[in-house]
């Protein structure tokens, strides 16, 4: 059984890998309904410390993460944490 490792997602700001399903740009239309709607049901976590958002991870449990860090750099840690 895989150990679950967690995944710095910026300033301080961690998710466990394993828990992440997916990791999108938040630019698109459909990316910012999923992140209102998020909002609305009380399913939005906002990680950015108050900067711009770069990028919006979703879980397995459908929770919205916003991150100020680009999407390439949060794969880059996954791959990283995979590895170790």
């Amino acid at each position: 059984m895989p150990r679950d490792r967690l995944v710095n997602i910026g300033f301080g700001n961690y998710v466990y890998s394993c828990r992440i399903v997916g990791i999108v740009n938040p630019a698109s239309s459909p990316m910012k309904r999923l992140r209102e709607d998020a909002r609305a049901e009380g399913r939005l976590i906002d990680a950015t410390q108050g900067r711009k958002t770069r990028s919006i991870l979703v879980t397995d449990s459908n929770h919205v993460i916003l991150s100020a860090i680009q999407p390439e750099t949060i794969m880059q840690r996954f791959a990283q944490e995979e590895e170790n």
